[in-house]
């Protein structure tokens, strides 16, 4: 789907690596038994995010089993599974759906169209499910996509419409939570648009199509300038998280809030300025 909410491997103790792929099984095994094996092909990083986060924070019976997948046919491996994992399956169905369709309005990837109508046929259930929740998702999505047709610039209003259908993502019900996983969704949301655009700038541009750093990719100090924007976003959306009352699980989440969403910037920047460099020898 994305792939910016996750782990720092190599700053994590086993253990803790160990517990985090266990609950990415444990979404992927949800995924097979809801949709089949199109609805695996979905299984991302971000909504494992959101799955450990419910699952800390509310505390369920937590089922432990041992699978097989398409990865590992012949060794069977730890997988978790709580009540939040049939959740966290759905919505990443709906991401990637959406995900499929603006691809598809971008690009014209014909590939993308085919497989966001299967997703659809699939999911129709999930539009009698989280009706209020999908109007709002995609009234801000239109939103988005009317303001990228005016050619708006305007990077944070526009990273703030994506953050809103993040919110309503990890708002999973109404009670005392939920305006702390809103604010934590809504920042995560501002974070990986911002950092989405930021990666895809110079193809972007290439491609003449639309990029809210368009303008500012000219500046001098576009990537610290940049940096300071993601940078808010984190401490914002982190501030918030250390909030909530959460002790299982902390260091896999802390890990991932504090270090592991940084992979895919730092990737970017040893990518663009190395390349830089060597042009310049």
């Amino acid at each position: 789907m994305f792939g910016y909410i996750i782990v720092n491997k190599p700053e994590m103790k086993i253990k803790d690596f160990e517990m985090y792929h266990a609950y990415y099984c444990g979404l992927c095994q949800s995924l097979k038994e809801r949709y089949g094996m199109i609805g695996q092909t979905t299984l991302s990083y971000d909504m494992t995010f959101l799955h450990i986060l419910l699952t800390a924070l509310y505390e369920p019976e937590v089922e432990k089993k041992m699978v097989r997948c398409i990865a590992h046919p012949f060794a069977k491996h730890p997988a978790r599974i709580s009540e939040y994992t049939a959740y966290a399956a759905d919505m990443n169905i709906i991401l990637t759906y959406y995900k499929c369709k603006d691809d598809w309005n971008d690009d014209k990837n014909m590939r993308k169209l085919l497989y966001g109508k299967m997703l659809n046929q699939k999911g129709r259930k999930l539009r009698i499910s989280y009706e209020e929740k999908l109007r709002k998702i995609e009234s801000c999505l239109k939103e988005i996509s009317a303001e990228e047709a005016k050619g708006t610039l305007e990077a944070e209003q526009m990273a703030g419409k994506f953050g809103e259908v993040m919110a309503e993502i990890f708002a999973y019900r109404k009670d005392e939570w939920e305006k702390s996983l809103r604010k934590i969704g809504f920042y995560l949301g501002k974070f990986i648009y911002l950092l989405d655009a930021y990666e895809d700038i110079e193809k972007d541009l290439e491609n003449g199509s639309y990029n809210p750093f368009r303008e500012e990719w000219k500046r001098e100090d576009f990537r610290e300038h940049t940096k300071m924007m993601l940078t808010m976003m984190m401490a914002e959306c982190s501030a918030e998280f250390e909030r909530l009352p959460i002790l299982e699980h902390l260091d896999i989440l802390r890990n991932i809030l504090y270090s592991g969403v940084w992979f895919r910037y730092e990737a970017v920047n040893k990518k663009r300025y190395q390349d830089k460099v060597e042009e310049n020898v």
